[in-house]
């Protein structure tokens, strides 16, 4: 059995879908809850009868905590992967620092950093008691060097994200678990990354693809497959570690 949060749509639609593929059920969860239909039945084309989904709010632990309790019961006790992929700058634009307020820092960290830590929390004791799992938090190009849309929080979140995959692995290795990370570079992958493609205008737009080494935006799907990757057994030995999955765009700077 896999959760995968913020599913509704782009990196995590791809990722349940090509969990579906490999053979795993699927439990799709996602704040927005009407589009996760989209999602099941993506899922379900690829293979009937894999997917399920649950609207929950990432950033409520007791709510996390209910639908984990839950997903367990109908798993039997068995949840094998988890990929925390819910983030995002919630609709925010870049600011100066000092004109940046705490509600809008705790609310990008709610999503991006909390909700990580209320799932794994949550799924750790599961996994501890089957003696295996695999764990895939969602990363970003923008905890590895800066952000492109220049949100302060986005990258520190991020960054901070990297940091409790390593922090987790080392914690949870014992007990047969293995924690990553994939951080994607820019992707239009939803209506948020749409609207910052936009914002970036035809010159920003050329700037960004000449930075990438191979001459292209990534797609949902090689997120995707790192993903795999992770939570394969050809990743039997691999935990602690982050991927970039952004086309080479640290070769060019």
């Amino acid at each position: 059995m896999a959760i995968v949060t913020g599913a509704a749509h782009g990196i995590g639609r791809a990722i349940c879908v090509e969990l579906a593929r490999e053979g795993a059920r699927v439990w799709a969860c996602d704040v927005r809850a009407r589009e996760l239909a989209a999602t099941r039945a993506a899922v379900d084309a690829a293979r009937p009868g894999a997917g399920a989904t649950a609207a929950v709010d990432v950033r409520d632990a007791r709510a996390v905590a209910e639908f984990v309790g839950r997903v367990d019961t109908a798993a039997a006790g068995r949840v094998d992967i988890l990929v925390n992929t819910a983030g995002g700058v919630s609709g925010q634009v870049m600011r100066p620092v000092e004109e940046v307020s705490d509600e809008a820092w705790r609310e990008i960290f709610a999503v991006n950093l909390d909700g990580a830590f209320h799932f794994t929390r949550s799924v750790a004791p599961l996994m501890k008691r089957a003696g295996r799992g695999a764990i895939v938090n969602i990363s970003s190009g923008a905890g590895r060097s800066y952000s492109l849309t220049g949100i302060q929080a986005y990258a520190s979140a991020k960054a901070g994200l990297i940091g409790f995959t390593r922090q987790t692995a080392r914690e949870l290795g014992r007990h047969g678990i293995r924690v990553n990370s994939v951080a994607p570079g820019f992707m239009r992958t939803n209506p948020a990354t749409e609207l910052q493609w936009e914002a970036m205008g035809a010159a920003g737009q050329a700037r960004l693809m000449d930075s990438i080494a191979l001459g292209r935006l990534g797609a949902p799907e090689d997120v995707a497959r790192a993903v795999l990757f992770f939570v394969s057994d050809d990743a039997a030995y691999v935990t602690g570690q982050t991927i970039s999955v952004d086309g080479g765009q640290w070769m060019l700077g």
